[in-house]
């Protein structure tokens, strides 16, 4: 079986005063808190999120 690529995800900054529409997407990524952290699958669904609040994030490729 082939190993699923993932992506680390951190909030870098926070959610205070942002759209409610990316704060609805930085929940659904599954982040909470500044430096929260998260490993999630590689997908096209996951990378439109990304795409979506990419200024309040920090991303690595694993």
């Amino acid at each position: 079986m082939s190993e699923k690529k993932q992506i680390k995800i951190q909030l870098v900054k926070s959610l205070i005063g942002r759209l409610p529409k990316h704060r609805e997407t930085a929940k659904g990524l599954g982040l909470f808190k500044v430096n929260q952290t998260v490993f999630l699958e590689d997908t096209p669904s996951i990378r439109g999120m990304i795409e979506k609040i990419k200024y309040l994030l920090k991303i690595e490729d694993n």
